[in-house]
């Protein structure tokens, strides 16, 4: 959030609503986005034909990406389920996913919208959702709320995909709408005199757009159990326990936000992260530790390409479900920054180390965070290799970027546990 224009402490939250600017956002989401593309290329209406795509028919728990509403009503199958839970029946119809006609797709929606819109008041959020500032669109196209239906119907017309959009005055209130309402009513317009009879309501408090699980046990530990606790919460509190991240959540609680479009809703780059949901249970140290190798490849590139360097390093392990599931979310800040594949690696080793519980485990996560830039990296005395490492990854990068991500890989990659190999041949983690 930015709000630096003004002295905005010296204001109340309501008293604030004066002073803000009132844009014309809106956030479109293209429902059932992949089943949607796969509707229209076998020429099927999503809305009244049970579709799932599938990530991997070979793999009897393959995740579900996509269900059509009728998937979802008639059969309790929704995104997250697993193939196995599919029942056999005539009128379901599955697919695997086309991850570049997909992406081809996201593209030509983006042109269609840059109809009505310059490029730059169109901020792509992901490939199925984006964000477009409508303000001062009025003279060409008349009143907002009106184009925003118009593109929705265009993009209907011209794809057969439907979609949702959320309206308004900041990217916050516009997402809000898109996900608390308009994805029931397909379009939803919320204004700063909404906040209290419809955001407030609003629990678990993880419903709400930036509160993850974590952040909302804390919160209720706290006492806080909707958003309307926690626009009353003390601003100091919050701030005192979450720091910058207490003072978003506060003002976010009453539907403010001053986001450039374009720019995440918390400013800056916060971490570099990486997931996977392995293809099996890995069962031993070694083998849970080459993907996480692999993992620390890719964190650290990233980290280097950005010429950041971060202090704490975070492992998240998820066991299987055969084993009850469970797992560990553990953090470890180091004294000197790093974006060194191995300073990472072994951080993370220490981390499994200590609280591994030797059981299967089918997920993992990987974070650098307590980023700052590269130039506060300060050379050693007693690590004089630190440089040469450096580079000799910069040079690791720049061929993996011109050639391919498989350009240059560690031996463990090769190996049976390896899935660096595999995952070259995704786009967005599926089939190509």
């Amino acid at each position: 959030m930015r709000i630096n224009t003004f002295n905005y402490t010296n204001f109340s939250p309501e008293e604030l609503y004066q002073h803000l600017p009132n844009r014309s956002i809106i956030c479109i989401d293209m429902r059932c986005f992949y089943a949607s593309c796969m509707a229209m290329l076998h020429n099927l209406n999503p809305m009244e034909v049970p579709i799932a795509v599938v990530g991997n028919f070979e793999q009897k728990g393959s995740i579900v990406l996509a269900a059509s509403p009728p998937m979802k009503k008639r059969f309790g199958i929704k995104t997250g389920s697993r193939l196995y839970e599919i029942p056999k029946h005539p009128d379901i119809k599955l697919f695997e996913p086309k991850m570049e006609f997909f992406v081809q797709m996201s593209m030509e929606i983006t042109n269609l919208i840059n109809q009505f819109v310059p490029k730059e008041a169109i901020h792509v959020y992901s490939i199925d959702e984006s964000f477009v500032d409508l303000t001062g669109t009025e003279k060409l196209w008349g009143p907002p709320e009106k184009t925003a239906k118009y593109i929705q119907e265009r993009i209907y017309s011209q794809f057969q995909i439907p979609s949702a959009v959320g309206m308004g005055p900041n990217m916050l209130m516009a997402k809000l709408a898109l996900d608390l309402e308009a994805k029931k009513t397909e379009f939803a317009q919320w204004t700063y005199e909404d906040v209290p009879k419809k955001l407030w309501p609003v629990a678990p408090l993880s419903e709400m757009w930036g509160i993850g699980r974590r952040t909302e046990r804390t919160l209720n530990n706290m006492g806080i159990f909707k958003v309307g606790d926690l626009a009353q919460t003390d601003l100091q509190l919050l701030e005192k326990r979450f720091g910058i991240l207490g003072n978003q959540l506060y003002y976010h609680a009453w539907g403010i936000d001053l986001s450039p479009l374009g720019a995440p809703l918390a400013e800056g780059q916060i971490s570099f992260g990486k997931g996977q949901v392995l293809m099996r249970d890995y069962r031993t140290r070694s083998e849970i530790l080459t993907v996480i190798l692999e993992m620390c490849e890719d964190v650290a590139r990233r980290a280097r390409e950005a010429y950041q360097v971060g202090r704490t390093v975070s492992l998240g392990v998820n066991y299987s479900k055969d084993a009850f599931g469970g797992g560990f979310y553990r953090s470890r800040t180091i004294d000197e920054p790093t974006n060194d594949t191995m300073k990472i690696y072994e951080v993370c080793k220490e981390l499994l180390d200590e609280f591994y519980a030797e059981r299967p485990v089918r997920q993992l996560a990987i974070s650098l965070s307590k980023l700052e830039t590269e130039r506060s990296m300060q050379l050693s005395f007693f690590d004089q290799q630190k440089w040469k490492r450096r580079k000799l990854g910069a040079v690791m990068d720049a061929l993996r970027s011109k050639i391919g991500s498989t350009a240059v890989l560690r031996a463990v990659s090769y190996t049976e546990a390896g899935t660096a190999l595999e995952r070259a041949q995704l786009l967005g983690g599926h089939k190509k």
